[in-house]
């Protein structure tokens, strides 16, 4: 494609169908991750869904139902941590396509039993099936990025990776319409919830039926020795012969670097003893908690979710308004991502992108904050609002949109490509089963915290305190975080190798300097040369 990053080095077959096909199939599960946070946020905001599950009952005090909404729309999140717990175990047993089928298979479900829950109003069975949809959620995270990863080549893996951020955003923005649309169509009772919330399950088909047309992951298959298929898929990929230098070399780095681990990590005791107790890994561990603990609780997550609320403290009061308003925002969070993947992450690297989009967060929540300390009424109905306060407000609502550009620009991208690709083989399943789990854990934690914490904190305050997570996210990123655009999985052992204080300042030179693969291409490539020119 004529938008990637070009590397003399990799042949012209290398770029071929299967490849596209594998990258499609895999990134679309962003629509799994995606579609529900954007489904809940708008039937939750409806009169018809609050009617049906006791959100407006009179005889409860805000706080009581701020608990019940929370708890509503978290229980995807609970699923999703013990999801993504099991999803390490899962990925690596069975492999990454019969991983996605059993994936959409509990999507299937869990949906099935939350939109049976409309019919009667059964908080339990809304709970169940949310719940039980969390877990196929939990882990599209996991085995989604980690195929896009292991299949892509080098210097498009982070295309390849945001493909899949870029996907949750597309599925935003269908389910903030669906909603939309329900609405407009003045649907029923029930139907108003059911009819979008029905994309789930459509999604969960389409991706189980296009992953019998995708190739299993050469990485895994070599880690569980299947050594024959593992090179017929990965000619099958790369579309050359298994003879070609490109595809030897990259089949030695694979099956080297597996060799080292394995003499240190024979067991699922010692991969986690490896994990936790060798420096270079408790790095990568601490990159990864780092970037879930930051990216969730600087508040452009909770925006996703919670949008049509968002809008109306800035004072969009009109149930179409705030849901038209918050369609328009998924689609600057999906041209974002698309911005990020198509251009920066590949192009221009990984951690200049993310720095980007975390300083769009901050001056984005700190005006909001501030406008919301000036005009705390302005969504209080009725309230009169001088010309100034007006232009105020219009630049508060814009600012929501500069947020979710930055979040997608920067965290939302990043988090899945840092995760992917900073792991071992023999980690990189555990790893990023760990980092899914504490995103998950903490994104529960948020979404069921931010309606108590308007309250708490009033709703300036809540928007402070964002604005403060992105500053130590920016700080954290810019010296933690090592640019790993354009090397190999299997050369970014190097630059972990570093001492820690040094990883994030000049991991990018010593890694590129440590690409063997690239080497020994050139040393086979020279020497195939000169046999052609002796003949």
């Amino acid at each position: 494609m004529f938008f990637l990053k070009q590397d003399p080095e990799t042949p012209k077959e290398a770029f071929n169908w299967r490849l596209y096909y594998g990258i499609f199939a895999f990134a679309i599960l962003g629509f799994a991750r995606s579609l529900d946070e954007s489904l809940i946020g708008t039937s939750a905001s409806q009169p018809s869904f609050q009617r049906r599950f006791g959100l407006d009952d009179p005889s409860l005090s805000d706080a009581q139902k701020a608990d019940l909404l929370g708890n509503i729309v978290a229980m995807v999140q609970v699923g999703s941590i013990a999801g993504a717990l099991m999803g390490f175990y899962i990925t690596d047993k069975i492999g990454r396509l019969w991983a996605v089928r059993e994936m959409c298979i509990l999507l299937v479900i869990g949906f099935v039993i939350f939109l049976s829950a409309g019919v009667n109003g059964s908080l339990g069975m809304v709970y169940a099936g949310r719940f039980t949809a969390g877990m196929g959620i939990g882990q599209s995270v996991l085995v989604g990025p980690i195929y896009l990863a292991e299949t892509s080549l080098k210097h498009m893996r982070g295309f390849s990776v945001c493909m899949f951020a870029g996907s949750a955003y597309l599925g935003v923005v269908l389910g903030y319409f669906a909603s939309l649309r329900s609405i407009i169509m003045a649907l029923k009772l029930t139907s108003s919830t059911i009819v979008p919330n029905l994309l789930n399950i459509y999604v969960a088909i389409i991706i189980f039926a296009l992953s019998f047309g995708a190739i299993e992951s050469p990485r895994w298959l070599m880690k569980v020795g299947r050594y024959t298929q593992a090179t017929e898929n990965l000619c099958k990929i790369r579309g050359l012969p298994a003879e070609h230098p490109f595809v030897r070399t990259e089949l030695h780095a694979i099956q080297a670097q597996l060799e080292r681990e394995l003499e240190a990590s024979s067991s699922l005791f010692a991969s986690f003893k490896d994990l936790f107790v060798k420096p270079a890994n408790r790095y990568r561990l601490w990159l990864s908690v780092g970037s879930q603990l930051l990216s969730t609780w600087s508040g452009a997550s909770s925006i996703t979710i919670y949008a049509p609320q968002y809008f109306a403290i800035l004072g969009k009061t009109g149930q179409d308004e705030k849901l038209l308003a918050t369609g328009i925002l998924g689609i600057v969070k999906f041209c974002s991502s698309m911005l990020c993947t198509i251009v920066l992450v590949d192009y221009f690297g990984r951690k200049r992108a993310l720095l980007s989009g975390i300083t769009l967060q901050f001056i984005a929540m700190l005006y909001i904050a501030i406008f919301l300390v000036v005009d705390p009424s302005v969504s209080t109905k009725g309230s009169v609002q001088s010309s100034s306060q007006k232009s105020a407000a219009t630049g508060a609502i814009a600012m929501i949109y500069v947020s979710g550009f930055g979040w997608a620009l920067g965290w939302n991208s990043l988090q899945y490509v840092i995760n992917s690709e900073i792991y071992p083989l023999h980690l990189r399943a555990i790893g990023g089963s760990l980092a899914m789990t504490l995103h998950f854990a903490n994104q529960y934690g948020n979404s069921r915290a931010l309606p108590s914490m308007f309250l708490a904190l009033s709703t300036a305050g809540t928007m402070f305190f964002f604005a403060a997570i992105t500053v130590v996210g920016l700080v954290w990123a810019w010296f933690f975080l090592p640019e790993l655009a354009g090397q190999s999985l299997e050369a970014i052992d190097a630059v972990f190798e570093l001492p820690w204080h040094q990883i994030g300042r000049r991991g990018k030179s010593v890694g590129n300097s440590h690409d063997y693969l690239v080497e020994q291409w050139n040393e086979e490539k020279e020497a195939v040369d000169r046999v052609e020119y002796a003949k």
